[in-house]
């Protein structure tokens, strides 16, 4: 059982009812999201969702480092560099069963609470921001970080980004800069912070406290609310929030040109601010371009608009030649010396973005086409 990718139990609360208990198993990986961990999870919230005993899911992961460093892309870069059919397969199958789990979270009708701890970045931001219950801790580092390999934050990025305070998505989405806690509950990507040496209280208050279906989102409320009164001492400051304003004004331009231009001159002495212009100078110019044009084209996109979009976005990208060969440089080879297609953002043709929102799939119904639009 222990070799499983991910791990299916359930415990019993004290008035009788039933708490599914999700646990990432893969922490030599850091949990990153595989085929073996998305479908067993899609299979069985399914199946908890119509069972009236169950009250609640908890959504953990085993090891001290990570939650879940972001999806597999080593697995996917091998499908990348086979041929064009074998790519579009292997991308359509993977991303489309990891953006219907995360919209199964997202639109889930019991309370599920995440444990966010540790490493939180790309599929693993997926599968906690949906969660109706997000708790973050000390040890949560959190980034979308998609601009280092050639892709774009997806997993509903395209969602949940757009709708941070100001213009911190354009911000974040660009630089993959690392958020703490108290960040993650500012930008609403997290609900509660609470020390993570309490997680297996926090569980058993649950199990003490939960006890009915129709009571169960306000019981899981008010314990997470108790706990996370506990200690507020021994929180990070919101680096997002105490930048807030620079934030603003280094987004602010009327083009997109202008706007990576702001980003990357930053001069100042702050090191949260020069590392994420250092790392958005680091990464791929066409993602740069991409990420900008996702974010506007999805500003107005139901949440499952959104999805069925980033499957398009993605499987066009693994299409492409820009995220392969930034999963290459710093995943296969580790040389870290990515051959990007264009030399800087200004030379990114405006077609080469416009075709990544072209359906790769001719003819054939889109994948996603089932997820409810309203």
């Amino acid at each position: 059982m222990m070799d499983q990718a991910v791990l299916l139990e359930t415990r019993q609360t004290s008035a009788g009812q039933t708490i599914g208990i999700i646990r990432l198993n893969a922490p030599k990986s850091l949990n990153a999201l595989s085929m073996a961990m998305i479908e067993p999870m899609y299979a069985q919230l399914k199946h908890w969702a119509e069972y009236d005993d169950v009250v609640a899911v908890w959504m953990e992961a085993e090891g001290d480092k990570a939650f879940c460093a972001g999806g597999d892309v080593v697995q996917l870069y091998h499908g990348m560099t086979a041929s064009a059919d074998a790519a579009t397969t292997l991308a359509t199958s993977y991303f489309g069963a990891e953006y219907r789990l995360d919209y199964l979270i997202h639109t889930y009708p019991k309370p599920l609470i995440v444990w966010g701890h540790g490493i939180v970045m790309g599929g693993g931001l997926g599968l906690m921001s949906g969660a109706s219950h997000r708790v973050v801790t000390e040890s949560s580092r959190i980034a979308m970080p998609e601009i280092t390999i050639g892709l774009y934050p997806d997993v509903g990025a395209s969602w949940f980004l757009n709708r941070m305070p100001g213009r911190c998505g354009y911000f974040l989405g660009l630089t993959g800069a690392q958020i703490n806690a108290a960040d993650a509950c500012f930008v609403g990507l997290a609900d509660r912070c609470i020390a993570n040496d309490q997680r297996q209280a926090v569980f058993e208050a649950l199990c003490e406290a939960v006890t009915a279906v129709d009571l169960a989102d306000q019981q899981v409320h008010q314990v997470l609310k108790d706990f996370e009164a506990q200690d507020t001492s021994q929180w990070p400051e919101a680096q997002v929030q105490s930048h807030f304003d620079v934030i603003q004004s280094l987004t602010d331009a009327a083009n997109d040109e202008r706007l990576i231009e702001q980003l990357l001159s930053y001069d100042g002495d702050d090191p949260w601010l020069s590392r994420a212009a250092q790392t958005l100078a680091a990464g791929s110019p066409s993602s740069m371009r991409l990420i900008i044009d996702q974010l506007r084209r999805s500003r107005h996109l139901s949440l499952a608009q959104v999805f069925q979009e980033e499957l398009v976005v993605s499987v066009q990208s693994c299409l492409k030649g820009e995220f392969a060969e930034g999963v290459r440089a710093l995943l296969v080879d580790k040389d870290k010396k990515p051959q990007w297609q264009y030399p800087t953002a200004e030379s990114v043709p405006s077609a080469w973005i416009d075709d990544f929102h072209r359906l790769p799939w001719g003819d054939q119904r889109h994948p996603l086409s089932d997820l409810q639009t309203c």
